[in-house]
């Protein structure tokens, strides 16, 4: 089965066409991370998934036409995490539990309290960023590092078929780093579909497939153990870097 699906899809910034054609198909269950160069047009083409930027073509999501979703329905099914927590100052005012309990919202009746299970989400949702000691405190008050970990607490908290982050390691050391990888692993596991942009290509190697853009165009898209997949992201990066396997690891060094 496919997750989300991009049929000819094409993107404007302004007056400059970002994407190009795009056709893509990611799978259910699967995690794939999106990477290339700056300018490739990997955060566009997320945002487009996401159905967030208006666009030519064609999305589907889960084999519904995106744009034709009810809101309701796409924010149940589709969970978002955006690049550093854009547009998230006006919610510093905000406890640390209030903020990860919109992730709810698509779940609650208009202006109803939150439900037993929405508490337990969000419960389960902070617990598993190591953010729920600080429930109690405004989310101005914390560290970039803390603040990344509460907004993807918010995006768990949806309990979505499909997550999209767009760069979710911002301001996160390297600890923090794993044990977001370990938490990604436990969604795809338990069935989630998980696509991530990441500059960092090690991390994004651990994925189970990669894509490769470049000047907004898809590349390849292959599975992350895949010498040709190897083959293909050294090229993109003019092969200033090499792909080397470490303690069975797939890791991404300079050249």
């Amino acid at each position: 089965m496919t997750a989300i699906v991009a049929r000819g899809v094409g993107a404007r910034l302004g007056v400059a066409e970002v994407l190009h054609g795009i056709d893509l198909s990611i799978a259910t269950g699967r995690w794939t991370s999106i990477v290339g160069p700056n300018g490739a047009g990997k955060s566009t083409l997320l945002k487009v998934l996401a159905g967030l930027l208006p666009h030519r073509g064609e999305v589907l999501l889960f084999g519904d036409a995106l744009g034709r979703l009810p809101g309701r329905v796409r924010a149940q099914r589709l969970s978002w995490l955006g690049q550093g927590g854009a547009g998230e100052g006006s919610a510093d005012d905000l406890m640390v539990y209030d903020v990860a309990m919109l992730g709810r919202l698509p779940h609650q009746r208009w202006l109803a309290a939150p439900s037993e299970a929405d508490r337990a989400a969000v419960e389960r949702a902070l617990r598993s960023t190591q953010a729920w000691d600080w429930r109690d405190r405004p989310l101005g008050q914390l560290s970039g590092g803390e603040r990344q970990r509460v907004l993807l607490a918010r995006a768990l908290a949806v309990e979505a078929d499909l997550l999209l982050m767009d760069e979710p390691l911002a301001n996160l050391d390297p600890p923090h780093q794993s044990d977001w990888m370990c938490t990604v692993r436990a969604l795809v596991a338990a069935g989630t579909t998980v696509v991530s942009v990441l500059h960092e290509l090690s991390m994004a190697l651990a994925a189970d497939e990669l894509v490769v853009m470049a000047n907004g165009r898809v590349l390849h898209h292959g599975a992350c153990d895949d010498t040709a997949t190897h083959a293909v992201l050294e090229n993109v990066f003019d092969r200033r870097i090499r792909v080397h396997q470490v303690a069975d690891q797939w890791i991404a060094l300079p050249r």
